[in-house]
């Protein structure tokens, strides 16, 4: 099926390899020999998909929309083809027939599913379905739908297979009606993601924290199912922004994997040199700026750029810019292309500021890496000369670690070893994945609420004592801690520090002394937390006798112990 199909169109799916280069690269000079050695097919890894996802579509159609304009396309349908007509209203759904067509009026229907498997439903008065307006339908689900209404009925900014939302457009009418006849039969295309629900940020103990992925996925993929994330393998078409901005490498991306990917891009920086190649610029492209990059490729272009196809240019992040630059690239360029959906686009471009910054804080130029605009008036060939380049000196040659922190420590380490300079520490903006937590001690009652909570073991606890300590190089920004505080004690700080000792070693928060039992001296609390506890029971009628409030000031087992002696019993039994 087709992979991300405009609203008006679709289109089959793409199969060019992931690092495929179709394009004609001159070799005239030594980079462009270099470049030929480096880029020679052999070295390519193999990029088939661990696994595919399959469509099964029997031709069954739904046209939705205005009554005169749905009979007209329905009548324009191959004669394979089954359509059933919506057209929606304000009155109550009611079934019937014009012609052969089965026709349902009435009600404000809603769709979800993808091709194949499109379920329209009619929301009743309460939750759930009108089952009159379902009986009266006869069959709700469908493979192809074909959406003529003006405000389309699926709101996502990609939408999935098998839909088709012309509008009012006459040529986007047409061309859907044609294609129409061909998304019948047996599909599949790959499954792009990888996830893995044990190091997800989104939630812990019904207390919601990231949301990154959810808030870039343009054709609404995955939806949040308690404290993990759910990935919907049908909906999803494979950009792979949720994958780049994903902090902890929770959802990865699988066609390639960044660990397959980098290894390629280390053995084309690698040969480059080998061959006598200087100043290596990384141009990551899809095939949606393909078009775009050919004709500089060809002529215009310096001949040290090493043009990288992707199946998505979204699908790379941070972890393999940082990497590229460690291996010795010069520049990193991204290329959108017209197909590029703007959430994407958004990502990309924060992802880009964040990294720019980082690189300003060791001395190196922030514009080494570049997101371009197919199209746009700077010329990539202009970008590929560009002085916003860095040098390092001394290219990495460490093989890429699978976890996606370790990838970004190991590459920005090295990058400092050459840096010009560096700063101690410098802001980021909101949402960057790096940064520290601050703690109002005064309000902090160590009850490790937060402890509890943090998905990457950034906060600990002190190992049986009232302490609160923290990684700094762990800690994702998710929020998790701040909105599981009681006491509203914890402020997020998005920063990054350059010396990796002050980032990776535990530093002290905040402790207490232990509050000690009044009946048998053991530590079980902090003088903080009784006081937030006495404040809280001040009015509670179980604790309003002098003895009652002693209690709070006892471990469990000696609090039992006393109220079973004043209601008579000695106390001396087994718990």
């Amino acid at each position: 099926p087709p992979r991300h199909p405009p609203a008006t169109t679709t289109r089959p799916p793409r199969t060019a390899s992931p690092t495929k280069t179709h394009q004609h690269l001159p070799h005239t000079t030594a980079n462009g020999r270099a470049r030929a050695a480096a880029l020679d097919p052999r070295h390519r890894p193999d990029m088939a998909p661990a696994s595919t996802v399959e469509f099964l579509s029997h031709g069954r159609g739904l046209i939705v929309g205005e009554e005169s304009g749905a009979l007209y396309a329905a009548q324009q349908l191959d004669d394979d083809l089954v359509a059933t007509v919506c057209v929606p209203g304000n009155s109550r759904p009611t079934s019937g027939t014009v012609g052969d067509l089965r026709i349902v009026r009435g009600g404000q229907p809603q769709l979800s599913g993808s091709l194949g498997n499109f379920r329209l439903s009619f929301p009743a008065a309460g939750d759930g379905s009108d089952p009159d307006a379902i009986a009266a339908l006869g069959e709700a689900r469908f493979d192809l739908v074909l959406d003529l209404n003006d405000s389309p009925l699926l709101p996502q900014e990609v939408p999935p297979p098998g839909y088709y939302a012309p509008g009012r457009d006459a040529y986007a009418l047409e061309d859907a009606i044609a294609e129409l006849p061909d998304m019948r039969g047996e599909f599949e295309k790959p499954k792009y993601f990888n996830f893995d629900p044990d190091i997800c940020a989104h939630g812990r103990r019904g207390v919601r924290g990231c949301t990154r992925c959810l808030d870039v996925c343009p054709s609404l993929a995955i939806t949040s199912i308690g404290d993990a994330v759910q990935v919907d393998a049908n909906l999803c078409q494979g950009f792979g922004s949720c994958a780049s901005v994903c902090p902890t490498g929770a959802i990865t991306y699988a066609f390639p994997g960044t660990t397959d990917l980098l290894a390629y891009l280390r053995t084309v920086a690698v040969n480059y040199r080998e061959h006598g190649g200087a100043d290596p610029v990384f141009v990551f492209y899809d095939s949606s700026s393909a078009g775009a990059l050919a004709g500089e490729l060809a002529g215009a272009m310096s001949e040290n750029a090493l043009p990288v196809e992707l199946e998505e240019v979204g699908s790379v992040g941070m972890d393999t810019w940082f990497a590229c630059f460690a291996y010795g690239a010069r520049r990193v360029l991204l290329l959108a292309g017209p197909d590029t959906p703007e959430s994407v686009v958004g990502a990309l471009e924060r992802d880009v500021d964040v990294t720019a910054r980082i690189l300003e804080g060791m001395g190196y130029a922030g514009g080494a890496v570049a997101l371009l605009s197919a199209g746009a008036d700077e010329t990539i060939a202009a970008a590929v000369s560009s002085d916003e380049a860095i040098d390092t000196g001394r290219p990495a040659t460490f093989a890429p670690p699978p976890e996606k922190r370790l990838l970004l420590r190991t590459a920005i380490n090295h990058l400092l070893e050459e840096a010009p300079g560096r700063k101690k520490v410098i802001p980021l903006p909101a949402g960057a994945p790096f940064g520290q937590i601050r703690v109002d001690k005064s309000a902090c009652t160590m009850c490790m609420s937060c402890v509890a909570v943090c998905p990457t073991a950034a906060l600990r606890e002190g190992q049986g004592l009232p302490q609160l300590n923290f990684s700094e190089w762990s800690c994702i920004q998710c929020g998790l801690c701040k909105t599981a505080c009681p006491e509203d004690a914890i402020r997020t700080e998005p920063r990054f520090v350059y010396d990796d000792k002050v980032r990776s070693e535990p530093r002290l928060l905040h402790e207490e002394q232990p509050l000690c039992c009044i009946s048998c001296g053991k530590p079980f609390a902090t003088t903080s937390a009784l006081k937030a506890m006495m404040k809280k029971l001040a009015g509670n009628w179980m604790f309003q006798s002098e003895a009652e409030r002693r209690r709070l000031e006892m471990c469990d087992i000696c609090r039992v112990k006393d109220m079973m002696r004043a209601q008579g019993g000695d106390g001396s039994g087994s718990e």
